[in-house]
């Protein structure tokens, strides 16, 4: 009963955060012609949020039952609240970056998260452009938390809170934090992982702190001579609502074809997006190596 109350706690809180500063940021938008918000766009992420919400509902279970299953092995006893909410928190937020890293360097499941980049724009609703199909998934990353004596509901309120500041940090209309862009998600580092400019392709992957992305090498701050520029490095072509979804797929599919090899196919899978065994598309690594050499050569 308890775990119910917080949840409907959750939404009924975050419900009118949503609704006004979603509101503030349409209307200043458009009372200043900024053009951030179209209403296919608006549309596309309401759509995938939708999807996301239902499958995430129908996983809810699923979830709970395998996560309470690895608790029973648990070999951490929390005796201190405090402590427990606290390093829940934290290490909640780090599997969260592996599971964001791992989207993004391993094509299959690029194929699922790239809903949530394929956006050209950047406003407050694409931060609900969901990865319609992580959550068949994500509770895996979040096992070691059972393991080290976190309950099954706690994680999952947990990650429920931390998505909700996961998805006010998606602005253009906040600049750099000061001291709080050394240890926090920020707007201005969350405009990078939205970017791509060559620069900034794969990085700042944390939701709500940023310290992984310091100590494992995907940090980069905005700079405002790299003007970002939103969406994919080949934005999808067609935006009807199956193609937004599966269009990755698509193209995998249409990759399998290229070389008859097992090691290629296997690649093409389950390698870095853009990796190809003929040169024809380039990983991010590629292009940001590509694009230092280019900016070296100018200077």
């Amino acid at each position: 009963m308890f775990n119910e109350f917080r949840e409907a706690l959750l939404v009924f809180i975050s419900t009118p955060v949503y609704a006004i500063v979603i509101g503030a940021e349409i209307f200043f938008s458009n009372f200043h012609k900024h053009e951030n918000y179209s209403k296919r766009g608006t549309v596309e992420n309401i759509y995938l949020m939708l999807l996301n919400m239902g499958l995430d509902i129908l996983m809810r279970g699923v979830c709970l039952l395998i996560l309470n299953h690895f608790f029973k092995f648990h070999f951490v006893e929390w005796t201190n609240q405090w402590a427990y909410w606290i390093v829940l928190l934290i290490t909640q937020d780090f599997m969260f970056y592996l599971l964001h890293y791992i989207d993004h360097y391993c094509r299959f499941f690029w194929a699922v998260h790239v809903t949530h980049h394929s956006s050209e724009e950047f406003n407050l609703t694409v931060g609900f452009r969901s990865s319609v199909f992580q959550p068949i998934y994500r509770f895996a990353y979040f096992i070691p938390l059972s393991l080290l004596g976190f309950d099954g509901k706690d994680i999952m309120f947990m990650y429920s809170a931390t998505q909700i500041y996961g998805i006010l940090i998606h602005t253009k209309y906040i600049n750099k934090l000061g001291f709080l862009e050394w240890f926090m998600s920020t707007p201005s580092h969350h405009r990078v992982h939205h970017a791509s400019n060559a620069a900034y392709l794969d990085k700042n992957m944390g939701m709500v702190f940023i310290i992984w992305d310091r100590l494992f090498g995907t940090f980069v701050p905005e700079d405002e001579k790299e003007k970002v520029r939103y969406g994919l490095t080949e934005n999808i072509a067609s935006h009807h609502p199956a193609n937004v979804v599966f269009h990755e797929w698509r193209n995998i599919l249409k990759d399998l074809g290229r070389s008859p090899k097992l090691k290629h196919k296997f690649m093409y899978v389950f390698g870095p997006p853009g990796w190809s065994h003929d040169g024809h598309k380039k990983t991010s690594r590629q292009m940001r190596e590509e694009w230092l050499r280019k900016s070296t050569y100018s200077k």
